[in-house]
């Protein structure tokens, strides 16, 4: 893996002396990013139409409240910020009740049938995960969906990837969700590596705060559009438009 003359420096101190790579899925390895942000605004959109007092959804909302977190966690935070508050609800709850698992149902409902058309993962992504895999890295998928399997095989990515620890694993292994650490730290484990020996890839502000927070031996931001400057001071060691730029 070589970096462009641009890139170089930075390219070379943040992969340096790395063993694996963990890679979030959304923003950074498949434009799914732009799906979930539709089909929360396609969710909060409908919902607030019978809360008139409440403001409206805005696109920056995603940004601030939901993007990289665990579904529910999502809507909670959402819900907070417009002063809301509604009853749990079972986990398996009918997408069509208005408590927070209802509602992260009805999301995931408008997110799989938006999806089941296909996934074209990022081709700059795709190139870096060849080239890492090249140079003898080892590399993970860590996502706070519950859609990450799916998504994986819908882009056709799954064969890179023997390990993905997503929001039903973190459920599972009873795991907190980003921005604390521990879904990426297990990766970690799972790869029989310490956190220092990995580089974490995160789109998101609450990731790349996880990758900040657990020890790892750098945090590459990927910009989809949380920001340059939001990313580094979340913790990024350094912040890309595409993660070709680190060929």
């Amino acid at each position: 893996m070589t970096a462009n003359s641009n890139a170089a420096p930075a390219a070379a101190e943040v992969l340096s002396g790395a063993s694996a790579i963990l890679f979030d899925l959304d923003g950074v390895l498949t434009p799914t990013a732009v799906v979930h942000e539709r089909a929360w605004q396609e969710l909060f959109d409908g919902f607030l139409q019978n809360v008139p007092e409440a403001q409206g959804y805005r696109e920056s909302d995603y940004f601030d409240h939901i993007d990289g977190k665990p579904r529910f966690d999502g809507v909670r935070d959402f819900l907070a910020s417009r002063n809301i508050v509604l009853p749990e609800g079972p986990l398996n709850d009918d997408p069509a009740h208005d408590t927070v698992h209802g509602l992260g149902n009805r999301k995931n409902k408008v997110f799989n049938d938006i999806v089941a058309s296909g996934v074209t993962p990022y081709e700059g992504s795709v190139r870096f995960i060849e080239a890492a895999l090249k140079r003898g890295l080892k590399v993970a998928v860590v996502s706070s969906s519950r859609n990450a399997v799916p998504v994986l095989k819908a882009a056709g990515l799954s064969d890179y990837f023997p390990v993905v620890v997503d929001g039903v694993v973190a459920v599972s292994e009873g795991l907190p969700g980003k921005p604390s650490p521990a879904t990426y730290q297990y990766a970690a484990r799972l790869l029989g590596l310490p956190s220092e020996a990995c580089v974490v890839v995160e789109d998101a502000v609450s990731g790349v705060q996880a990758g900040s927070a657990g020890s790892f031996h750098s945090v590459i931001g990927v910009d989809r559009g949380a920001g340059r400057q939001t990313l580094l001071d979340a913790g990024a060691t350094i912040v890309v438009n595409d993660l070709a730029e680190l060929l």
